[in-house]
């Protein structure tokens, strides 16, 4: 994936999930692929506000949602540690460390998900 923030491009997504044992490699893979491409779409879509932003993270959160079966058959779960981390890498790409949206609600961010 090609993501021209240097924040986003150097940043560990998910680092602290991958650091246990109880979340597999593969799965998280997986995810970080998911956040990969919810920067890049907002590098490419651009945008304008915090509606158009959530649109964006909601279908990355659905995205999330269907990869808690692969959590599941690889005997892991997204339990808490995991939504607290998952939920802070959202916030991360939304707000001003990543592409400016300092005023996005950290809750809304990932308001459809079902972990």
């Amino acid at each position: 994936m090609n993501i021209s923030n240097p924040q986003v491009a150097a940043h560990p997504f998910l680092e602290a999930l991958y650091a246990d044992d109880h979340y597999p490699d593969h799965v998280l893979d997986r995810g970080r692929e998911i956040l990969l491409r919810l920067c890049e779409r907002i590098e490419t879509e651009r945008p304008a506000g915090l509606a158009a932003l959530y649109v964006l993270t909601h279908a990355a959160t659905e995205e999330f949602n269907d990869l808690e079966a692969a959590f599941d058959a690889a005997g892991s779960e997204i339990e808490t540690v995991a939504r607290e981390e998952i939920g802070e890498q959202f916030w991360f790409i939304a707000h001003a460390h990543a592409y400016g949206f300092a005023d996005a609600d950290s809750e809304e961010l990932i308001s459809g998900r079902n972990w």
